[in-house]
């Protein structure tokens, strides 16, 4: 690689990683927003919401890297026609097929980065991530230990209590269960304490009174009670036993254990072959995003209105290319043996770039003039 490659190289990885700041951010915001207040809400302390943070960020590293990657090809590019540098070399005999070589250095410097992402990091942070949801689930200490204040842990459940002692005993509890719709019970007590015991909870009631409506003959029966136990694993939404999320699998299981995956999850063939097929034309994507970047730039010669008409055809083909991967992976579903179609948009990128870069070698004005040229000759 020549100096001049290495210099290119290195502004496009610089501002690649300034694009991948920025657009992080402002995605990480946007669900930081609603995942403090959900888990904040339920009780969860600051060290669980970085935790839950960064176990998000390789998926949303996942939606932007390609972005980010345009968005460095366009700039770099622009900026380097801008100081008249592609012009340089262009003057000394560099085609644009030459001058391409770090673009697609770049391109296949963030299809690894993507790789790794899609194949190693995005899968064990999901299944942390369920794994950490499942717990935090299962805590009840966090959902129902919070005084003065109503809470609805479940649909037609309402559970208060008036204050917490140091200890942990909870005083003058006052619980609704209204899930059945012919008998609904009220239970209060003077005191109460929460027993774990593995996947069950029970709340301990001492010294209170179960109030029973029958919905049926409307008549009230109250009992009193000296102490009473109330199951409560049943308010706690429970995720164990449920089947992996697609994302969540590793590569090598996607590709040796599938017919295994089908029998015992809930994936059907063509999701596990669209996902499989997705990772690596996740990837794949990433070079020819950044070939179309490069390429298109290089349409256009110098203007005083500036590259603006490049800036925006690069971007609409960007846009089809992210409609035309949606469109691709309908069939796919329907049908596990037309995974190939999922790398249909990659190709039509790299092609799209291949003619530009074509072009840009003999501009069509140069060939408008060489067949004039032609012609005449041929009428003499």
């Amino acid at each position: 690689m020549s100096r001049y490659d290495r210099y290119v190289l290195s502004q496009f990885l610089l501002f690649f990683g300034f694009f991948s700041l920025i657009l992080v951010a402002v995605f990480w915001i946007n669900r930081a927003v609603v995942l403090f207040d959900r888990l904040i809400g339920d009780g969860q302390s600051a060290m669980v919401f970085l935790e839950f943070t960064a176990l998000t960020l390789p998926n949303l590293i996942r939606m932007v890297l390609p972005m980010a990657a345009f968005a460095s090809a366009v700039w770099v590019t622009n900026r380097l026609n801008g100081d008249s540098e592609l012009t340089v070399m262009q003057a000394t005999g560099s085609s644009p097929w030459r001058l391409a070589r770090p673009a697609l250095a770049f391109g296949l410097v963030t299809a690894l980065m993507m790789s790794i992402l899609t194949h190693v990091l995005l899968p064990t942070s999901i299944s942390q991530l369920a794994l950490r949801e499942a717990e935090v689930a299962r805590n009840v200490t966090a959902r129902l230990l919070s005084e003065g204040s109503f809470l609805h842990p479940a649909p037609g459940v309402t559970f208060y209590i008036r204050e917490i002692d140091p200890d942990g005993t909870l005083n003058d509890v006052f619980l609704s269960d209204r899930r059945d719709p012919e008998q609904s019970v009220i239970y209060t007590g003077r005191r109460a304490f929460l027993v774990r015991d593995e996947q069950r909870a029970n709340l301990i009631m001492v010294d209170g009174l179960a109030q029973r409506l029958n919905g049926q003959n409307r008549t009230l029966s109250t009992t009193v009670f000296a102490d009473f136990s109330y199951d409560i694993s049943s308010l706690i939404e429970s995720k164990t036993g449920r089947a992996r999320a697609i994302r969540a699998i590793p590569t090598p299981e996607l590709m040796f254990g599938r017919a295994q995956i089908a029998r015992t999850e809930n994936h059907t063939p063509g999701q596990l072959s669209e996902e499989l097929h997705l990772r690596f034309a996740r990837a794949l994507i990433c070079i020819a995003a950044t070939l179309i970047g490069f390429s298109t730039l290089m349409l256009g010669g110098y203007s005083r209105f500036g590259v603006w008409r490049q800036v925006l055809l690069a971007f609409v083909l960007l846009i089809f290319l992210e409609v035309l991967r949606g469109v691709v992976s309908e069939p796919v579903l329907k049908n596990p043996d037309l995974w190939p179609l999922l790398y249909l948009p990659t190709l039509v990128g790299i092609a799209l770039a291949a003619v530009f870069l074509s072009v840009a070698s003999r501009p069509l004005r140069v060939l408008l003039k060489h067949r004039a040229n032609t012609s005449r000759g041929g009428r003499a």
